[in-house]
């Protein structure tokens, strides 16, 4: 039998070979390398040893769907009820008579939670309320919706966080920065959050503001060419109808300058049978569309957030995390590692981390700045870059967003090279680039 002849052509399989021999790594190289990533295993091994303790909105499947036929019998609804968000907003859970069918708590903890829900409102969508544990007063769910005899307690913080008579050069407008701008179009949400930045501006009634002064802010955006970019929010700016979200999309679609649209919502993680096909049909008529949303547990991370993500994509919707920084919630690093993860799974990009602001009855949510650096020490390098935030603090006076991040850059000139520490902690000298002569970016001057 004649062997077989190799029909590759000499050229090529020489440039093949020569390809595999770059690649090929030596026995002592080999020894070295997994030494390293010995090392590099062992950085991360106190999140392995508890990532699988941390519940996951995943995990929690089952006895999300007992809760859910719980709250069903008690407030009267059917399956097909379950999944109309017209029917959630309808009953959301705003009385202790009804709450207290749904989870435990003592006498004591009743008054309390009457005290304080009379100085700023309260309620929740059915959906957000199955995620809560029935038994656990300290559950991360609970702590985002029930009302705290905290919150009637903390009179030491500021009221208007933003300084709003600064920073609205017209009817419903924000502006903080140069090229881009706030329109607050209701004050509406499918729950109040127990830590909302704007809650004194929530009032004890839902209000979609009057289409004159929507009108009115559109005319500060068309007056005003440098903004290309436009937020929607509130409130929750899905609170909105089909219809209402599709006036003012069209009318900002028609400003040349305006070069993409951001919606403000919770309604992903908190009532996710808001994202209908009508919507999404709607929606992808606006395009570039962005939703920045918000996630603050991994428990929220749910098999209809994840469908509700996944018909917002496939309409071209770009849906970004603003999470915020919670004491006793999420200032964690394994927890928020997994937050971040859980995200992506769902093809949401994490964005930004808020260190929680100083408002009016939230200061037992608020936690320190060193909290955030540690959580983005423990991210940025340890997982995945695109599950990596910025975590950001809100400067006083109005003055906007500004990032926080670790010290990497140890000196900028240490015997004429950056001294660094590595993600991972090691301490090296970094051959910089030497620009000639000293001019900036390597440009030479013109020579006489």
């Amino acid at each position: 039998m004649k062997a077989e002849v190799s029909s590759e052509p000499h050229e090529r399989k020489e440039s093949r070979d020569k390809v595999y021999n770059q690649v090929e790594v030596s026995k002592k190289d080999r020894s070295i390398a997994v030494e390293r990533s010995a090392e590099v295993k062992a950085l991360d091994a106190d999140y392995f040893a508890v990532k699988d303790q941390i519940p996951t909105g995943f995990k929690l499947e089952e006895e999300y769907q007992k809760s859910r036929k719980r709250i069903l019998q008690v407030l009267g609804g059917s399956e097909e009820d379950w999944d109309s968000y017209k029917w959630h907003l309808k009953n959301r859970i705003g009385k202790v008579e009804v709450l207290e069918r749904i989870v435990h708590f003592s006498d004591e903890e009743k008054k309390q939670i009457e005290k304080a829900s009379k100085g700023y409102r309260w309620s929740i969508s059915p959906f957000f309320a199955s995620l809560m544990d029935p038994d656990d007063k300290n559950c991360p769910i609970r702590m985002q919706a029930i009302p705290s005899i905290l919150e009637e307690l903390d009179s030491s913080e500021i009221k208007d966080p933003m300084i709003i008579k600064y920073n609205s050069p017209a009817p419903l407008i924000s502006r903080l920065y140069p090229d881009r701008v706030i329109i607050n179009v209701t004050n509406a949400c499918s729950m109040f959050c127990r830590h909302c930045l704007r809650r004194k501006d929530i009032d004890f009634k839902d209000v979609t503001y009057p289409r004159r002064l929507l009108d009115q802010a559109i005319e500060y955006v068309r007056e005003n060419e440098e903004i290309r970019d436009v937020l929607l929010t509130g409130g929750d700016a899905l609170s909105l109808s089909n219809s209402q979200l599709d006036y003012i999309l069209t009318k900002l679609d028609k400003i040349p300058h305006v070069e993409i649209k951001r919606l403000g919502s919770r309604m992903p993680c908190t009532l996710p049978q808001r994202i209908t096909p009508e919507l999404c049909e709607m929606l992808e008529t606006h395009d570039p569309i962005y939703l920045n949303t918000q996630f603050n547990h991994p428990k929220e991370v749910t098999r209809e957030a994840q469908k509700a993500v996944d018909m917002l994509t496939k309409c071209g919707v770009i849906v970004r995390d603003q999470t915020v920084l919670l004491n006793g919630i999420n200032n964690n690093p394994h927890i928020m590692k997994k937050l971040m993860q859980e995200l992506l799974k769902i093809k949401i990009s994490p964005y930004y981390i808020f260190n929680c602001k100083k408002v009016e009855g939230i200061r037992h949510f608020r936690t320190t700045i060193a909290d955030g650096l540690n959580i983005i020490e423990h991210l940025r390098g340890y997982t995945s870059g695109m599950a990596v935030p910025t975590f950001i603090i809100t400067a006083p006076e109005g003055r906007g967003k500004t990032p926080m991040y670790p010290q990497y850059l140890l000196n900028p000139n240490v015997d004429g090279e950056p001294l660094i520490r590595t993600w991972g902690g090691h301490i090296l000298q970094y051959p910089d680039e030497h620009q000639p002569n000293g001019s900036p970016n390597g440009i030479m001057g013109n020579e006489e």
